[in-house]
């Protein structure tokens, strides 16, 4: 395991987070309730993480059943010291009270008196921004706990397109910002960029899952990879810019700790081996004539198509083979929620775009209907 000072709060955290969003039925009701496998699961992968000098564990009260396992599993079960990890969680309370509310609530389940890190949870969209930020907010709430001993260090973590997580960091307000960044996704660099001049740490949500499902990822990249798994050369990848600081690995078997220790040792730059190979990832783009058209200035469109987003999967399945990815990410698009919005791109949604931004040399509607007709998984387009 290798370490990094996680910025300005200048705790060492291993560069390889314990993500605590997928036990086995973490999200069956009741939510306190812990079934005897998710129990057991929780403490081999606990176990599992020490041995493997992850210190760092991270969770959320939007996690299901999360914050409950590993009260459990850190302080009844296996009885690990509290000052032998780092404990991350989150929330998103809507004002002082609630934040107040929460905070104690979590601190009761995950059994701790203080958290390390506790992030406000998603600030996805302007609107979150502000009822995170307002003065008198509840992250202003979180601040004074933080005087207060309960919390150490305050972050957010977000889904946001790039300008409102550099809204967020130029309030001031955070020590750290949990946001996404990796291979198939490079949109944030410009973010970590202003995180590391503010000294915040930095910490990749989910590289392995929404960065392509890596696990299960098609043959084309493995081969491109090899003799890397496409999980480690994205570790890898990540973590060539020292202005990030840990990725969150979801792992629950063995054999997902075994792969991580193929990541090391790490090299800042890339070593010669992982340049040749994003050479030859990059070079994959020149296969679909608008790979490199990603239509960011296209957010807000009223057509209410997330378009950089279908444009993105849409070049993840023409050059890198990614179309189970692609229907699985696709299908999860939600007209009016916050963590993954957007309009499918039907004919009648893609007659509403504002084609004025678009360069003429773009055929923009086709490409939309084509990505649709490919990823939707009910009736298809004409």
């Amino acid at each position: 395991m290798e370490y990094r000072r996680f910025g300005k709060t200048n705790k060492y955290l291993s560069v390889i987070t314990l993500g605590g969003m997928r036990f086995i039925h973490a999200d069956d009701k009741p939510k306190h309730t812990i079934p005897d496998d998710t129990l057991e699961e929780g403490i081999k992968t606990v176990k599992l993480a020490l041995k493997n000098g992850i210190n760092h564990i991270e969770t959320a009260h939007g996690y299901g059943k999360s914050e409950t396992i590993f009260g459990l599993v850190l302080n009844e079960a296996l009885k690990i010291p509290r000052e032998k990890y780092y404990l991350m969680t989150k929330g998103a309370p809507a004002n002082a009270d609630e934040a107040r509310k929460l905070v104690e609530e979590q601190l009761s389940t995950l059994k701790t008196s203080y958290f390390d890190f506790y992030a406000w949870h998603g600030i996805n969209n302007n609107e979150r921004y502000k009822a995170a930020c307002r003065k008198g907010g509840p992250v202003y709430e979180l601040l004074k706990m933080k005087g207060e001993g309960i919390i150490r260090h305050v972050g957010f973590s977000t889904h946001a397109p790039v300008e409102i997580i550099i809204r967020a960091i130029e309030t001031g307000l955070f020590e750290f910002v949990n946001l996404h960044y990796y291979y198939f996704f490079q949109r944030n660099y410009g973010a970590i960029a202003l995180a590391q001049s503010k000294d915040m740490g930095v910490f990749i949500i989910s590289p392995n899952d929404k960065g392509g499902q890596l696990f299960n990822a098609p043959e084309k990249i493995k081969k491109i990879t090899t003799p890397l798994t496409p999980v480690q050369w994205n570790a890898r990848f990540c973590l060539q810019n020292p202005a990030v600081h840990t990725l969150s690995f979801g792992m629950t078997k063995t054999e997902h700790f075994e792969e991580m220790q193929g990541i090391f040792p790490l090299s800042v730059p890339l070593n010669l081996h992982d340049k040749k190979v994003l050479l030859e990832m990059d070079k994959q783009r020149l296969l679909d004539d608008y790979a490199d058209y990603e239509g960011y200035d296209m957010y807000g469109d009223p057509s209410g198509i997330n378009i950089p987003e279908v444009l993105r999967l849409r070049k993840m399945w023409k050059c890198y083979d990614m179309l189970e990815f692609c229907r699985y990410r696709y299908n999860l698009f939600e007209e009016t929620h916050h963590w993954f919005p957007g309009r499918m791109a039907t004919k009648d949604n893609i007659d509403k775009i504002n084609m004025n931004k678009v360069p003429c040399n773009i055929p923009l509607k086709e490409m939309l209907l084509e990505a649709h007709n490919a990823f939707y998984k009910g009736r298809q387009s004409s």
